[in-house]
C-alpha cells in the first residue's frame, strides 16, 4: 500500500518506463509512523494482552474494548480497519507527488495503483488458502478491502473537492438504502441474510461472520478517502496550528455527527458494515 515516505522509483519497472532515479532521501512525516506503528504494535500484541483478561474482575471491562462487539454497538477494537483504511488514504497525495517529481504520467499512476491493488488481492488469497487448508476464494480479507478502498480513491482524488465529498456522501446514502432495499428478516441491518452475505453466497458461495461481506469496502472507501483528504491538507497547508485547527474542528464535527444521528446509525449492525474487514491465516486479527 502506499506510504507517506514519498517512495523512490528505482525498480525495474520504474526503470523500463524511462522515469528517473534519485538518491534525494525522502520526506518522512514521524506521526504516521508511529500511528501505524501503534496500530501494528496492537495487533501483534492482540491488544497488549488485555483481550485474554474477560471475566477478571479487575481488567475485565478493559478487556472487552480489545474484542469485536457481537453485533450492536462499537469499541476501540472496531476502530482498527477504519484506522487502516485511514493510513492507506493520508500517504496516497505523498506517494503519488513524489512519482509526479520523478517524471511519472498520470497513465504511470494509474498502472502503478492497479498493479498494486492486484498485488494485494493475489496475496489476500494466498494467505486465505494457507490458513484454511484449501482453496476458497473470497474478498473480505482485509488486504482484498484495501486494494478496493485504493483504486477507488485514487479515481476520485481526479475530481475537485466538492465532487469528491458528493460521492462520498453518495456512497454512504447509497450503501444504506440497499439496506433498506433488501432487508434481512430481522429488517435493515438484520444480522441474518443481509444484502451482503446475499451477495457473497451467489458469487463465493460461503457464510461468514455477517459484519464482513465484499460489499463493504463501498463504504470502506469513506475512510480511505477522508485520509487522502487530510494527507493534502497537510501537503499544502503550511502552518502547523491551521492544520491542528483544522483537524481539531473535522474530529468535533464527527463527534457531533456521530452522536446526533439516528439510533441505527450508531448500532454495530451499521457501523461494522462501514468499517470492517478481516484477515484470515493469522495475518491479522482486526
Amino acid at each position: 500500500m502506499a506510504t507517506a515516505t514519498q517512495e523512490t522509483l528505482t525498480t525495474p519497472s520504474t526503470l523500463q518506463s524511462g522515469l528517473p532515479e534519485t538518491g534525494t532521501e525522502a520526506k518522512r512525516y514521524s506521526s504516521l509512523d508511529a500511528n501505524r506503528g501503534f496500530i501494528m504494535l496492537i495487533l501483534a500484541s492482540e491488544g497488549f494482552g488485555f483481550s485474554a483478561l474477560h471475566g477478571d474482575p479487575t481488567w475485565g471491562r478493559i478487556a472487552r474494548w480489545f474484542d469485536h462487539v457481537p453485533w450492536e454497538g462499537g469499541v476501540f477494537w472496531d476502530m482498527i480497519q477504519p484506522a487502516f483504511m485511514f493510513m492507506v488514504g493520508l500517504a496516497m497525495p505523498f506517494a503519488l507527488a513524489r512519482r509526479k517529481e520523478l517524471g511519472a504520467t498520470e497513465r504511470d499512476n494509474f498502472h502503478h495503483v492497479l498493479m498494486r491493488s492486484l498485488r494485494l488481492i493475489i496475496l489476500s488469497q494466498i494467505i486465505i488458502w494457507v490458513g484454511s487448508g484449501a482453496i476458497k476464494p473470497q474478498l473480505i480479507n482485509v488486504l482484498s478491502q484495501i486494494a478496493f478502498t485504493y483504486t477507488l480513491t485514487y479515481l476520485l482524488l481526479k475530481f475537485r473537492w466538492r465532487y469528491q465529498a458528493v460521492a462520498a456522501i453518495v456512497l454512504l446514502i447509497g450503501w444504506t438504502a440497499l439496506f433498506f432495499a433488501f432487508p434481512g428478516p430481522d429488517g435493515p441491518f438484520s444480522h441474518r441474510n443481509h444484502v451482503g452475505l446475499v451477495v457473497d453466497r451467489a458469487i463465493f458461495h460461503y457464510d461468514y461472520d455477517p459484519a464482513y461481506s465484499t460489499l463493504n469496502f463501498i463504504p470502506s472507501t469513506l475512510w480511505t478517502l477522508s485520509g487522502a483528504w487530510v494527507g493534502n491538507l497537510l501537503m499544502h497547508s503550511k502552518s502547523h496550528a491551521d492544520n491542528l485547527k483544522k483537524l481539531a474542528a473535522g474530529m468535533v464535527f464527527s463527534f457531533v455527527v456521530a452522536f446526533g444521528a439516528p439510533g441505527f446509525l450508531l448500532s454495530s449492525s451499521f457501523a461494522r458494515q462501514l468499517s470492517s474487514s478481516t484477515a484470515s491465516g493469522g495475518f491479522c486479527s482486526c
